[in-house]
């Protein structure tokens, strides 16, 4: 070997130990990931249930178990109403969010019949701090999470909700609280990759298990079903360019594990 190829020898091994260490979990941009959930605790993250202050997890209906968070009804008698959100404590606008989630067989039976096997991750909403004692739903949008009822009828996860806002769909603004995507229907129990790709107040992509079932465009603030609001956060026709994310409890018993999240350029 000559005395150069010597030279280069170093340089090209501390190449190929670089390359290896970007392609390793597919690419360099992996690297780029941000964890919101450690998988031991609660912190960096903020609970706000109806009929409760911010701050306060009645009934510990958030808690961390073999490294999931779950809500879970235990300590509860009745539901009364207690929608649930525990929200990420930073706000977030242009974003990749990634996790997982199943249901569990745990459900309030007086809470509202179209709560069964549902359950969602709100995002673009208003601050948990401003979010008042009696009102129902943060001002927001919904990547709805929805498992099999009756075995045989279709019901598709990935959905987009709508409380206290609305979106266009293929152009034009569309009344509905609920749009389907395109997705299969899932056991209640098997555990579902979600993917929630944000572009402010642009476009919104949902994947499910790395499948694209939804787009949608201008989230903006608007419509009804959230009530109890103060009435100087709901400025109908906002453009909504950022807010923050949140995993909803709504008495139905669900686990979340692998949330992540990677900002993307504007």
């Amino acid at each position: 070997m000559t005395v150069k190829n010597l030279l280069v020898l170093p340089v090209l091994i501390c190449f190929l130990a670089a390359f290896s260490s970007c392609t390793s979990n597919g690419s360099k941009q992996d690297d780029e990931w941000q964890v919101l959930f450690n998988g031991q605790n609660l912190d960096g993250w903020i609970p706000k249930i109806h009929h409760h202050e911010v701050g306060e997890n009645y009934g510990d209906t958030f808690r961390v178990k073999n490294g999931v968070i779950q809500v879970n009804y235990d300590e509860y008698n009745t539901f009364d109403e207690r929608y649930g959100h525990l929200f990420y404590e930073q706000p977030f606008s242009y974003y990749h969010l990634r996790f997982e989630y199943r249901f569990t067989d745990q459900w309030m039976k007086d809470a509202p019949s179209y709560t069964y096997r549902n359950s969602g991750v709100m995002f673009h909403s208003q601050a948990p701090e401003t979010i008042l004692k009696e009102q129902d739903w943060p001002i927001s949008v919904e990547y709805q999470m929805l498992a099999e009822e009756e075995p045989g009828k279709a019901r598709p996860t990935g959905n987009m909700c709508s409380p206290g806002t609305e979106v266009f769909y293929k152009g034009e603004m569309d009344p509905r609280h609920c749009i389907n995507s395109s997705s299969p229907t899932f056991p209640w129990n098997e555990w579902v990759e979600a993917d929630l790709i944000v572009y402010g107040d642009s476009l919104v992509i949902h994947k499910v298990n790395g499948v694209n079932v939804l787009e949608y465009t201008k989230p903006q603030i608007g419509g009804g079903v959230a009530n109890g609001y103060d009435p100087a956060i709901k400025v109908d026709g906002k453009a909504l360019t950022e807010g923050y994310i949140g995993l909803q409890a709504e008495g139905q018993g669900v686990e979340f594990r692998e949330i992540r999240i990677k900002e993307l350029r504007r």
